[in-house]
């Protein structure tokens, strides 16, 4: 009787982690609303950021400005599926000797990523919400100083031409 109810424990956790791993497995798809081109328009020029799948367990991302004629890039990043987790990878020019940090996601819905990365000086919480299908915020925010910081981006799809926009530097 005791073997039986071993077993049956054994299979319950089994397939408890079963689900659990696969839920996880599933979680880089439900950023798949990210993909595209966005963009907020400041007096500096307009920022973009676009974002393209490139495996099943990774999309690429690109942050830049387009003032004029001249393309900038500042930042490239990967939201890449692990198997412990989904991370936010950026590499920003000109910040942390030009290699990436990793931020590990804390929560991910159909309309919010959230990622965390506590030891960054800033900042350590990067964040998306979906407002609508052309619509979404995303904000950076921590500690700088000890004073609390956050920095809202609000963002719309952009449907322009790729040369316009500098699509056509994700091919590079």
């Amino acid at each position: 009787m005791k073997t039986q109810i071993k077993i049956c424990i054994t299979v319950t956790v089994l397939i408890m982690l079963s689900s659990w791993t696969k839920k996880r497995a599933d979680d880089i798809k439900k950023a798949g609303w990210l993909i595209g081109t966005w963009e907020n328009k400041t007096k500096r020029g307009t920022i973009y950021e676009t974002w393209v799948q490139t495996k099943t367990d990774e999309l690429s991302g690109k942050s830049y400005t387009v003032k004029e004629k001249d393309t900038t890039v500042f930042e490239n990043i990967r939201l890449v599926q692990e198997q412990d987790g989904v991370f936010y990878i950026p590499t920003v020019k000109n910040q942390n000797g030009g290699l990436p940090v990793r931020f590990a996601a804390t929560s991910i819905t159909e309309t919010q990523l959230v990622f965390e990365n506590p030891q960054h000086d800033f900042p350590q919480i990067i964040s998306y919400t979906k407002i609508g299908t052309d619509s979404l915020v995303a904000e950076i925010s921590g500690k700088v100083n000890n004073q609390d910081r956050k920095q809202l981006f609000g963002m719309h799809r952009a449907n322009l031409d790729a040369t316009k926009t500098g699509q056509h530097i994700l091919l590079q």
